[in-house]
C-alpha cells in the first residue's frame, strides 16, 4: 500500500435518494449496525487523510447531527460542505473544495456515502497507483457481468484510459464494454482545481459532471489512468431497498467468514446475523437464527444460539445463552441464560450464575452463582452470589409514580411465588415460604412466611356448584368413602 496518505477525502452525500422511497436519507439507512454515511466516512477516515470533508444537502441538519454522534467524530474534524441548488457531482467537489485549504496539493479522493462496502485499503491501492504513476486523474474501474445503466471505460489500444461514456450517450461498441466507472477517484489537488473550474451545467441533465474533469485533464496533455478492483462489492451503491438488503446480504456473508477464520463455529452462516462492530473470541459456537448487534462482545468458549438476539451485551467466556433476547446487558463467565429469556438493559448476571425459562430481569445485578430458574420477573434489584429465586416470583419494583430497588443477600433460599414489594432488604441467608409477600426486610437468617391458616369447607362444591362433573366426582368419592368405612 501507498507509504503516504491522501491530503484530503471528499464523501459526496447530498443526494435524496428518491429510490429508496423512504422517509430517512438515504445515506443514515442501516447496514449491519451502521449507516451507509458511517461506513463510507469510517472508510475515508481508515487512510487518515489531512482533511475529511462531507458534502450535504437534502435533509441536511439530520445528516450533521448524525456525523456529530459518531465515535470517529471525536476523533476526528470532520468539516461539513453544503452543496447549493447547482445540482451535480462537480458541483459537490467544488463546494467541499471552499472548505479546504486555498493553496492545498497533494491527491485528494472522491467517495460517496453510498458505497458500504468499500475499504480504506481499497482507497489506499487507488491513491498508490495514482501517485506512482503521476497521474492528474485515476479512477477506479471494475469489470462487472451486466454493466447496464453504468458509465463505460473506453480505453485505447495501449490500455489507457480514453475517456468515460455513460449508457445513455455510448453507441453499440462501446456498450459492449464490461468495464464500468465506478465513480470513485483520485486527483491530483491542482488538476481537480482546473478540471472543476471548466465544467459547465451545458448537457442534457443541466449538471456539472465529475467524469468531465477527466476528458479536460487528457486535453490538458495531463495523464489518466483507470485502475480496475477485482472486489465489484466494494463499488456498489445502495440505490434502493432492493440493493440494500443485497449489500447487507454480502457484508453478512464477509463478516460471518471473517469470524470463522479466525476460529469462531458459525454453524449455520445463512442464518446468523453480526454487526460489524461485534467482537467474538476464538472457540466459540454460534449456533443457528441468532443476531449479534451492535457492540455486543463475545469471550472465548461461549455458545450462543439457536434463535438468540443479543445487542450491545457482554458475554463471558464458556456462558451458554440459548433462545434468548438480550440488551445492554452483562453475562458473567461460565453463566447459563435461557431458554426464553429476556435481559434488558442494566442486567448483570454474574459468573456461574442463572438465568433460565421465561424469565424477565431488568436494571438487575445477581450475583456469581445465584439462580433466577424460572417464570419470573427481576426489576430494579440487586440478589447476592449463591442465592436461589423461586419459580413464579416478582420483584414489584413500581408504586405507580417511582420505581424501587429490592436487594437480596447472600446465600438466601427464597420460596416460590414470592411478591418483594419494593423497597425491601433480604438479609444475607434468609429463607422464605411459598407464596410469600415480603413487604417488610428480612434480617439475616430469618424465616419469612405470609400464609393464612388454611380452611377446608366440606361440602362446597356440591352446595354450590351442583350438577357439574365436579360435584359428580366429590360425590362419588364421597360415597366412596362410606361404603370403605
Amino acid at each position: 500500500m501507498s507509504q503516504t496518505r491522501p491530503t484530503a477525502v471528499i464523501v459526496l452525500a447530498a443526494g435524496q435518494g428518491t429510490r429508496m422511497k423512504s422517509s430517512l436519507p438515504k445515506v443514515m439507512h442501516p447496514l449491519g449496525g451502521r449507516s451507509l454515511l458511517h461506513h463510507a466516512v469510517s472508510a475515508a477516515a481508515g487512510t487518515a487523510p489531512e482533511h475529511l470533508v462531507v458534502v450535504v444537502r437534502h435533509e441536511r441538519e439530520r445528516l450533521v447531527s448524525h456525523l456529530d454522534s459518531l465515535p470517529l467524530a471525536a476523533e476526528r474534524s470532520l468539516l461539513i460542505a453544503d452543496q447549493d441548488e447547482i445540482p451535480g457531482t462537480g458541483r459537490a467537489a467544488e463546494c467541499a473544495l471552499t472548505r479546504l485549504p486555498e493553496d492545498i496539493s497533494g491527491t485528494v479522493v472522491v467517495t460517496y456515502g453510498d458505497v458500504p462496502l468499500l475499504t480504506a485499503e481499497t482507497i489506499d491501492g487507488l491513491v498508490e497507483a495514482h501517485e506512482s504513476s503521476s497521474n492528474a486523474v485515476t479512477v477506479l474501474s471494475a469489470e462487472v457481468d451486466d454493466p447496464t445503466g453504468y458509465g463505460r471505460i473506453v480505453r485505447d489500444a495501449s490500455g489507457a484510459l480514453l475517456r468515460i461514456v455513460e449508457q445513455k450517450d455510448a453507441n453499440e461498441d462501446e456498450r459492449a464494454i464490461s468495464e464500468i466507472n465506478s465513480g470513485i477517484y483520485a486527483f491530483d489537488a491542482d488538476a481537480l482545481k482546473k478540471g472543476l473550474a471548466s465544467l459547465t451545467t451545458d448537457n442534457v441533465q443541466g449538471e456539472k459532471y465529475l467524469t468531465d474533469v477527466i476528458g479536460f485533464s487528457r486535453e490538458a496533455g495531463l495523464p489518466v489512468a483507470a485502475s480496475a478492483t477485482d472486489d465489484l462489492w466494494q463499488v456498489e451503491g445502495a440505490n434502493d431497498r432492493v440493493q440494500l438488503a443485497n449489500l447487507g446480504k454480502e457484508l453478512n456473508r464477509r463478516q460471518c467468514e471473517r469470524f470463522m477464520r479466525a476460529g469462531v463455529s458459525i454453524i449455520d452462516p445463512d442464518t446468523t446475523w453480526i454487526d460489524v462492530d461485534v467482537s467474538i473470541a476464538e472457540d466459540v459456537t454460534i449456533l443457528p437464527d441468532t443476531q449479534l448487534l451492535g457492540a455486543t462482545d463475545i469471550a472465548t468458549g461461549a455458545v450462543v444460539g439457536p434463535s438468540t438476539t443479543l445487542k450491545d451485551t457482554e458475554v463471558g467466556a464458556g456462558a451458554h445463552v440459548v433462545r434468548t433476547h438480550g440488551e445492554l446487558a452483562v453475562i458473567g463467565a461460565g453463566a447459563d441464560v435461557g431458554p426464553f429469556a429476556y435481559l434488558r438493559p442494566g442486567t448483570r448476571l454474574g459468573e456461574s450464575g442463572k438465568i433460565g425459562t421465561f424469565v424477565e430481569t431488568k436494571n438487575a445485578d445477581i450475583g456469581a452463582g445465584a439462580k433466577v430458574p424460572h417464570l419470573s420477573y427481576v426489576g430494579d434489584a440487586e440478589i447476592g452470589e449463591g442465592t436461589n429465586i423461586g419459580a413464579a416470583s416478582v420483584f414489584v419494583n413500581y408504586d405507580g409514580v417511582n420505581k424501587h430497588r429490592t436487594v437480596v443477600g447472600k446465600h438466601a433460599r427464597m420460596g416460590s411465588d414470592n411478591m418483594y414489594v419494593a423497597p425491601v432488604t433480604v438479609g444475607d441467608g434468609a429463607y422464605s415460604g411459598a407464596s410469600t409477600t415480603v413487604r417488610k426486610d428480612v434480617p439475616a437468617g430469618a424465616l419469612a412466611i405470609s400464609v393464612a391458616p388454611q380452611r377446608n369447607l366440606e361440602g362446597w362444591v356440591q352446595t354450590n356448584r351442583p350438577g357439574t362433573l365436579a360435584a359428580q366426582a366429590a360425590e362419588n368419592a364421597s360415597e366412596g368413602e362410606r361404603i370403605s368405612e
